[in-house]
């Protein structure tokens, strides 16, 4: 009963800090937590959780109900380097990280 979301735009501390708002809650709670958090990271976690919600019902017959949130493992991805014109000729470095979301879930 898991989900991955791999090279997701956004920075892993930033979602990191939304992951830590639902870590062990059931997954009922957590998913209206995160259905009203304004954050960006709030909409990403929220799929995630929901596919890993599908795949249990689907794959393993697990009830929405009993499944709570074991785990939630937000890792740095890659980062896209990208420059910016700036003046005098030069070029100033953009850092646009990415970062890979795991959930895994567990029968209450």
């Amino acid at each position: 009963m898991k989900a991955h979301l791999r090279r997701i735009r956004i920075s892993p501390k930033k979602a990191n800090l939304v992951a830590g708002l639902v870590r062990g809650k059931k997954v009922i709670d957590a998913l209206n937590i995160l259905k009203f958090t304004p954050k960006k990271g709030a909409k990403i976690l929220y799929k995630v959780i929901h596919s890993a919600t599908s795949n249990a019902e689907n794959n393993a017959n697990q009830k929405r109900e009993e499944l709570i949130i074991k785990e939630i493992i937000v890792n740095k991805g890659s980062v896209m380097k990208r420059y910016l014109p700036s003046t005098r000729g030069r070029a100033l470095p953009l850092r646009k990280p990415t970062a890979h979301i795991s959930v895994s879930l567990e029968k209450k």
